[in-house]
């Protein structure tokens, strides 16, 4: 840029142009070439235009390029030639590990810092180090066994390292609690502090969990062992579960939070009363309790199924508990008291036995020999009665010297009568299913004691009812009926679990018969 004062403006003519004139351009002084030329110009002589840095960009292949390349190369040789020699350095080298420190070192190698260590690797001992004669041991060690079949409390203890005669003499301790461990079970050891280290190690501690509502703990207290039984405290209502049967009862069921082995007994003690999966529809309800225990800990433990329940959409709905028969089997049983049903054919109409025959005998209240048309079965007063199949019923009222009698019609012309009943359970008109209650033994119209006689008909002709099979159903009576229908009773008074599908809108079942 120029300065103000540089600067003359010119008119030039009347053509109203601005002419600029510039001063002439500074040059600026020459450049010093080399280094230390201006005391060598000073002092004058040969050496008096000698340039001893030559820029070798420049005047290339020139005298003067040369000799600054020669120069550049002899400094450089002269550097290299004066400069010191590179050797290591002389210092002391540790001794290599032993096996013994290598393993040593091993071992503690995952905490350095801890032992000084400010390297990352471990220092040997040193003379400072003073060896002892034995290594100290753990003044109590903490140990968790487990249970195995055929093992005892005696067994886990010796291998944890407790002495042969104090493990018996835990074992003699929890036989006064006089329950069988199972396997499994986890037992809580602290061993304490060995006063030799050639003797076992003495017990301080024994805990585990002997039953659900039991812990067990043995503590040492002086110089012997005392057990402490703490008893937990269980609710032992049964959870009940419902839900519709959908498109898969088991999937339905699991869905609701059955446990898979409780479906599985479900469907099987439903197979005892129909077939799984056909005699089941879509729109029925499931209706099942099981056992259910939860302790105050917070543990929880589901048992055995208790009660199978079938609300069905259409047709007899089904209520089935387990029960043990006159015979000591376990088995379903139907809120009527009817159990599970063997071999093929008609259903026999009471479990009791046939008390008279088919055919010619002697009239116990007449007196003069009759033909008697039927059998005559034995059974308490209020003993259910089942149809022996399928059918329409024909009659259900007095009938004379019969007494309250239900007639039924069944498929390919077979009829079959109930008399001397005490009560009916059906009507006129009504259809009814195979095992269904229709009625109560009594001792209604010529009868000398409560018991049910028993008539078949083919196309209106009587039949010897024994050329027809029947199928054995087992049934309760008497206490154990009355037993058996309380005990229901109480099962169905189990509310839905929370946690699980609702009530349904039809209600629970209620007890028929």
């Amino acid at each position: 840029m120029f300065q103000t004062n540089d600067i003359r403006g010119v008119a030039a003519g009347g053509s109203g142009q601005l002419a600029l004139e510039l001063p002439a351009l500074r040059q600026p002084p020459p450049l010093r070439q080399g280094f230390g030329n201006k005391g060598l110009a000073r002092r004058g002589g040969p050496f008096a235009n000698l340039d001893l840095v030559v820029d070798l960009g420049q005047r290339i292949g020139t005298r003067t390029w040369f000799r600054g390349l020669f120069t550049c190369g002899a400094l450089c040789y002269g550097a290299w030639s004066l400069a010191p020699g590179i050797q290591p350095v002389p210092g002391a080298s540790p001794a290599p590990y032993t096996d013994i420190q290598l393993e040593a070192a091993e071992t503690v190698s995952i905490q350095p810092m801890a032992y000084g260590a400010d390297t990352g690797r471990r220092m040997a001992a040193t003379d400072a180090v003073e060896p002892l004669s034995q290594s100290p041991e753990r003044p109590i060690v903490d140990l968790r066994a487990t249970l195995g079949r055929g093992d005892g409390v005696a067994t886990i203890l010796q291998r944890a390292g407790v002495g042969g005669s104090e493990a018996d003499h835990v074992a003699t301790l929890l036989a006064s609690i006089a329950t069988e461990l199972r396997p499994g079970t986890t037992v809580d050891i602290r061993l304490g502090r060995r006063p030799d280290p050639a003797q076992a190690r003495p017990l301080e501690r024994l805990a585990f969990r002997a039953r659900f509502d039991l812990r067990v703990e043995i503590v040492r207290s002086g110089a012997g062992l005392v057990l402490n039984q703490i008893a937990i405290r269980v609710d032992e209502t049964p959870m009940r579960i419902q839900g519709r049967v959908g498109a898969s009862l088991y999937r339905s069921a699991r869905a609701a939070g059955v446990p898979a082995r409780v479906v599985e007994a479900y469907i099987r003690a439903l197979n005892t009363q129909v077939q799984v999966p056909a005699g089941i529809g879509s729109g029925d309800l499931f209706d099942i309790i099981i056992e259910h225990r939860r302790a105050a800990t917070g543990e929880i433990e589901t048992g055995q199924l208790l009660y199978a329940g079938l609300v069905r959409s259409t047709g007899r709905s089904l209520q089935l508990m387990q029960w043990a028969s006159a015979d000591g089997q376990s088995q379903w049983f139907e809120a009527s008291g009817i159990g599970r049903q063997t071999g093929g054919g008609m259903t026999q109409p009471v479990p009791g036995a046939i008390s008279s025959s088919y055919g010619l005998r002697m009239h116990p209240i007449l007196g003069y020999a009759r033909m008697h048309r039927g059998l005559d079965f034995r059974g308490g007063q209020g003993t259910p009665i089942v149809a022996v199949a399928d059918g329409t019923v024909a009659r259900a009222g007095w009938a004379g010297g019969y007494g309250n009698q239900v007639r039924l019609n069944h498929a390919g012309g077979l009829s079959t009568s109930y008399s001397h009943m005490s009560r009916f359970a059906v009507s006129p008109g009504s259809r009814v299913r195979q095992g269904q209650v229709i009625g109560y033994i009594g001792s209604t119209g010529l009868s000398t004691g409560p018991h049910l006689h028993f008539e078949t008909y083919r196309n209106g002709a009587t039949i010897n009812p024994r050329s027809v099979r029947f199928v054995e159903r087992a049934a309760l009576s008497g206490s154990d009926l009355a037993a058996f229908r309380n005990r229901l009773r109480n099962l169905l008074g189990t509310p839905v679990g929370a946690a699980q599908a609702q009530r349904p809108a039809t209600g629970a079942p209620r007890i028929t018969g």
